[in-house]
């Protein structure tokens, strides 16, 4: 089944045609003829908010179902939809991103990643009838995604299914926190809520083999850690929810950035100022210690600025 927006556009004001015209690309509709647009029925919510903008500026606009009678018609609005296109040549220019990522440094290598990302979840929103090149582009993704923490962050956390255990503060005081050497955003920001929420009394080993955990010492961010990747969340996520502070609408806001740059996923306006002050940070401090007492700071500034965006009613 098919919905059917016909509309009669208002000369003007200009920048209402244009915004209809863009939003209608934005969703992905395609056009039948002019003034005539398609979407999937499951998937037309959104043609009710273009119609009612339409309406209001003059024009008219009519929502209606259509079933082709023959299978022929049918395949032919099925092939109006088809995305392949789309996702060849987002596979070519993943390629090329490939080849290219041995000359990157770490930070640009991730950040090409989550562009890459980002494209193909923009082509994903518009994909209403997904087929196995859908499949494919995630596949090629994920391996990719694997290539650079191989090359730049060894002992990356494959993520892991189940239950986040709640754990007591009480039990936690006072201990040494292990995590892999030369810290990145979400060991960074780890580091960084450990020791302000957690175990004020924190210190930390930064391990060049993970298989070398002290004894006794409270590991994060690697496979077999105490804290590390469940399901789609970070570690830095897991920690949060692990000492029930997933309330605190500041920390939500910070483990929303740290996941953009760790993982990818939603876009977030602060991820990118953020990730140069750190790589900035990185470069400038060879010891982790030191590393990790400067993004303290970089952390704490972030907390505070969305204290105060917060009493204002913005976070």
């Amino acid at each position: 089944m098919w919905t059917l927006l016909l509309l009669t556009l208002p000369t003007q004001p200009a920048a209402v045609r244009l915004r209809v015209w863009r939003n209608l690309k934005a969703l992905g509709s395609e056009p039948l003829r002019d003034g005539a647009y398609l979407l999937p029925s499951a998937h037309d919510g959104a043609f009710t908010k273009i119609a009612e903008e339409v309406i209001e500026h003059g024009g008219t606009a009519f929502i209606a179902e259509m079933k082709p009678r023959l299978k022929a018609q049918d395949d032919e609005l099925n092939a109006l939809f088809d995305r392949t296109a789309q996702y060849t040549q987002w596979f070519e220019s993943l390629q090329t991103l490939r080849a290219d990522i041995k000359a990157m440094t770490e930070v640009d290598a991730r950040r090409r990643y989550r562009t890459a990302a980002d494209s193909l979840l923009a082509i994903e929103r518009i994909d209403y009838l997904p087929g196995e090149a859908r499949v494919q582009a995630n596949t090629e993704l994920a391996s990719l995604k694997r290539d650079i923490d191989t090359m730049f962050s060894a002992g990356e956390p494959n993520p892991h299914q189940g239950e986040i255990p709640v754990r007591s503060l009480a039990k936690f005081q006072g201990k040494r926190w292990a995590t892999r050497a030369r810290p990145w955003v979400d060991r960074m920001a780890c580091a960084w809520l450990i020791s302000r929420f957690v175990d004020q009394s924190a210190t930390f080993v930064w391990l060049t083999d993970i298989a070398k955990v002290p004894r006794g010492a409270v590991g994060y961010d690697f496979d077999g850690a105490q804290f590390t990747h469940i399901g789609s969340l970070v570690s830095f996520e897991v920690i949060v929810h692990s000492f029930g502070l997933q309330e605190d609408p500041k920390l939500k806001r910070i483990a929303a950035i740290v996941h953009y740059l760790d993982v990818g996923g939603i876009p977030v306006p602060e991820a990118a100022g953020l990730e140069w002050v750190l790589a900035g940070l990185r470069d400038l401090h060879g010891d982790d210690e030191t590393l990790i007492a400067a993004s303290n700071g970089v952390f704490d500034a972030l907390y505070a600025t969305h204290v105060q965006d917060s009493s204002s009613g913005t976070i």
